[in-house]
């Protein structure tokens, strides 16, 4: 299940370090963080899961929970192999989960399917 349907203060600081509180398995809610530098890469100019330090290839980086579901959406400007910055996005509800209290980057699933 995607992270963000129990997390409270959501957020992305320094462009790429995601953190929440979220439950554990006894209901407490913990402070938790991942760097998302560690699981999405630049695909020329297209944040690309499995990958690995997009936000130095990239600026103008914002995070926001958007619409009624209130969807974890990260925006940024990536470079393109020509050096040509390309706005793009990426829903992180996609492959992150909360797992006892510990936010984890899981590669085989897809947590929208």
């Amino acid at each position: 299940m995607s992270f963000h349907a129990a997390a409270q203060d959501v957020r992305v600081e320094d462009n790429h370090i995601l953190k929440a509180s979220i439950p554990n398995v006894d209901g407490e809610m913990i402070e938790a963080e991942l760097d998302l530098n560690s699981c999405i890469g630049n695909n020329d100019g297209s944040f690309q899961w499995e990958g690995q330090g997009f936000a130095d290839s990239g600026e103008n980086f914002s995070f926001g929970l958007e619409g009624d579901d209130r969807v974890p959406i990260l925006r940024g400007e990536l470079r393109n192999i020509e050096g040509e910055s390309v706005p793009c996005d990426i829903n992180i509800a996609e492959r992150i989960s909360n797992q006892n209290g510990q936010l984890v980057f899981d590669p085989d699933v897809s947590y929208l399917e």
